[in-house]
């Protein structure tokens, strides 16, 4: 009697691969990192130039739609957290800043190009992650506005900065207010300043590469928190006449912060 045996295929052992490897940086790295910013953008300045329009002009119409809506007291938070976006939409600059690293020929079809391939990839969940973040930011200034100035309105955004600067219950909101936002802004700044670019180069799950950018953030404290105030204090000046430092600054930044992450971190090998 034969007995009919079938072979069956052993699966494949899968690919692991290790964690990112993050490398201590110092803060001469960081000015390195600028340096290289500044010359990715000397090099390719149109690609920069539509980034910083872009927000330019958006954060005008965010601020306009406010007034519009007789909501000025919010001009200023809704400022603010429209800037938190611009890891996302920098991208294109990444592509950029590899590109020009990698001696690749760039067009404005690479450019849109791989801001539209990142729709059904991880980036898109790291969308979500910068959206809740920029939606915790609104929630605390409405709920602390009706902590410490009561549910009330505002004619303009002049009547706003009058009562806050000059009444205690107005200080106070501005202080705790600033101290919350400040606290927001350092974890969004952790979770994403190595993600994205991260996330663009290599083809990491979403969650490995927030984890990557907190142990950068981690093991250099104190040049990437430094990094952090330097993007800080250039938004917020940027932003004071009507958005048209982003022009220049936005893409100055996004351009750094692409070589910044390829100082924090050396991709692994995969290993079997």
């Amino acid at each position: 009697m034969t007995e009919n045996t079938q072979n069956t295929a052993v699966p494949a052992r899968p690919v692991l691969r290790k964690d990112p490897v993050v490398r201590r940086i110092t803060g001469n790295d960081v000015i390195d990192a600028l340096a290289a910013g500044l010359r990715d953008f000397k090099a390719a300045p149109q690609y920069g130039l539509a980034i910083g329009i872009f927000f330019a002009v958006g954060g005008m119409l965010v601020i306009l739609t406010a007034s519009a809506l007789q909501m000025s007291y919010l001009s200023y938070p809704l400022a603010a957290g429209f800037a938190l976006i611009g890891p996302f939409t920098a991208v294109g600059l990444y592509e950029v800043s590899r590109r020009l690293a990698a001696n690749e020929p760039l067009g404005w079809s690479s450019f849109f190009g791989v801001m539209w391939q990142q729709k059904g990839r991880e980036i898109s969940w790291m969308a979500f992650v910068v959206l809740f973040i920029l939606i915790m930011w609104m929630y605390q200034v409405r709920l602390l506005l009706a902590l410490f100035m009561g549910l009330r309105s505002f004619a303009s955004f002049n009547e706003f900065v009058t009562e806050v600067i000059s009444t205690p219950e107005g200080l106070l909101f501005l202080a705790v207010g600033h101290a919350v936002g400040a606290i927001l802004s350092l974890i969004l700044f952790s979770l994403t300043v190595i993600s994205f670019p991260l996330l663009l180069e290599d083809d990491r799950d979403f969650i490995t590469a927030m984890i990557t950018s907190v142990r950068s953030v981690v093991t250099s404290p104190v040049p990437m928190i430094g990094w952090a105030l330097v993007v800080t204090v250039t938004l917020i000046i940027s932003i004071a006449p009507a958005f048209a430092g982003l022009v220049i600054t936005l893409p100055v930044l996004g351009h750094t912060t692409w070589h910044l992450y390829k100082k924090c971190v050396a991709p692994p090998e995969d290993v079997s």
